[in-house]
């Protein structure tokens, strides 16, 4: 009967943690509200980042982002691979909500978006900068995918403490980051 009993009250614990788990997740973290694309345009260096597909075997990442007439932001990804390849891919980046520039819907030009295009849209949210523009967290609401991101290719060690604190306390996973080489 202790027995069962045990295991009765470890599956109610088990379930109340998954539930708590689940109800963090499914939270998106909250975003900066507003970014000035003016300043935010420009060079970002990846200084880490959670694995995503595309970027499998990327050594070293940047992104190059300028304002458009429209509004817009057009994007280029620039990976090098361990190979020394280089890799690029263009798109442009539109507000998700009109007046909101924290929350940011990216489409890159590949075969796939323009066979799909309402479905290759993805996230792209700015839950941190800095107020001087050098160093962003950059993340996907469901914590799937996360960006460290500098101006410069190298941070001090206070600064790279400072951005993982800023994901961890936003609920990311930072134990599974890939860190450029």
């Amino acid at each position: 009967m202790k027995t069962r009993a045990l295991l009765t009250l470890g599956c109610i614990a088990l379930a109340l943690v998954a539930c708590s788990n689940s109800a963090k997740r499914s939270t998106p973290p909250p975003s900066t509200m507003q970014v000035d694309l003016e300043r935010y345009q420009g060079t970002w260096y990846e200084l880490a980042r959670l694995p995503m597909f595309f970027q499998r075997k990327c050594v070293q990442s940047e992104a190059h982002y300028g304002l458009r007439d429209d509004g817009r932001i057009d994007v280029l990804n620039r990976c090098r691979e361990k190979s020394g390849e280089v890799n690029e891919v263009q798109g442009i980046a539109e507000p998700q909500v009109a007046g909101r520039t924290d929350k940011l819907w990216v489409r890159f030009d590949n075969w796939f978006s323009r066979l799909a295009p309402g479905l290759t849209k993805g996230h792209y949210w700015v839950i941190y900068h800095d107020p001087e523009y050098k160093v962003a967290v950059v993340g996907h609401p469901d914590r799937d995918y996360l960006w460290l991101l500098s101006r410069t290719p190298e941070v001090s060690q206070a600064t790279r403490d400072e951005l993982l604190k800023v994901a961890r306390e936003q609920g990311f996973d930072t134990s599974a980051l890939i860190w450029r080489q």
